[in-house]
């Protein structure tokens, strides 16, 4: 298969490590033979220099596809595309949703893309810029999930979000989105929060590619505040799949991984940022 030279960079993660810039978000580097795609920009301070010191050159992205629109993936969209001027964006129409974080005794925060993404993104001339909600194949073996069916009851948002201040009307997030690779080994799929979860995030990526092996997960799983039950379906269903490895981080929650250190021992990884994962 062309995509088997496939490889993941993490540059932006929550992870504090040496010589990097840190911060609550996410941002990776794919590299396939096609050409490479960046996947969501993190919260705006760390995406460059990160990037600078990996000797990642945003210039070359070919696509820059956004999970969905939180501030913490798409906050140095506006830096990328000023490094780069002839990538292609892909996203959900429903990123620019105004949407907040209710949290117990915490005044209501907002979560939505920032302003100045947002212009970037209408600013873009209508060649450069595919706003889909289904499926968008970007190279050849490597493609979006487009919106993600809710298909079991195990799983939610993974959050207290909502479109209004007042708590009135729950965001579903709809442009919750994924990028799949297919392998000789089966899927790699690679979530920005899974905000769709995980275990549905799959299931779309098998539906589109027709593959049922699921070589590996890499990205934030949004399972900080997950229920026992939600944790415990999660690992049996990866049991089932044989799942060849698991690379939770950024929203993921240490306790859920340490949960599934419990269940799939060394098949979960604990990336940090500069860390690539080849295949």
């Amino acid at each position: 298969m062309s995509a088997t030279r496939f490889s993941a960079t993490l540059i932006v993660e929550n992870a504090e490590r040496e010589g990097f810039v840190s911060e609550h978000g996410l941002a990776l580097w794919l590299d396939t033979p096609q050409g490479a795609i960046l996947f969501d920009t993190g919260q705006g301070k760390a995406l460059i220099p990160n990037a600078e010191r990996l000797n990642i050159d945003i210039a070359q992205a070919h696509f820059l596809v956004l999970s969905h629109g939180h501030y913490d993936h798409t906050g140095a969209l506006d830096q990328a595309l000023g490094k780069n001027d002839s990538l292609m964006l892909v996203h959900h129409p429903e990123v620019f949703r105004t949407r907040y974080s209710l949290r117990p005794n915490e005044a209501p925060r907002d979560i939505s893309i920032p302003a100045a993404a947002a212009a970037a993104i209408r600013a873009l001339p209508p060649q450069r810029v595919c706003s889909s909600r289904g499926p968008v194949e970007l190279v050849a073996d490597v493609g979006t999930t487009g919106e993600v069916p809710r298909a079991n009851t195990f799983e939610d948002v993974g959050g207290p979000f909502f479109l209004d201040k007042e708590g009135k009307t729950p965001d579903d997030i709809p442009d919750d989105q994924s990028i799949w690779v297919l392998t000789e080994k089966g899927l790699v799929v690679i979530c920005g929060c899974a905000h769709s979860g995980v275990v549905n995030t799959v299931h779309q990526a098998r539906r589109i590619t027709g593959e049922h092996r699921v070589a590996g997960l890499i990205g934030g799983f949004h399972l900080n505040a997950a229920s026992e039950n939600r944790l415990r379906e999660t690992a049996r269903v990866l049991l089932d799949w044989n799942v060849g490895f698991v690379a939770p981080c950024h929203c993921s929650g240490s306790s859920a991984i340490t949960y599934l250190r419990t269940v799939l021992g060394n098949r979960v990884k604990a990336p940090g940022p500069g860390d690539t994962l080849k295949f």
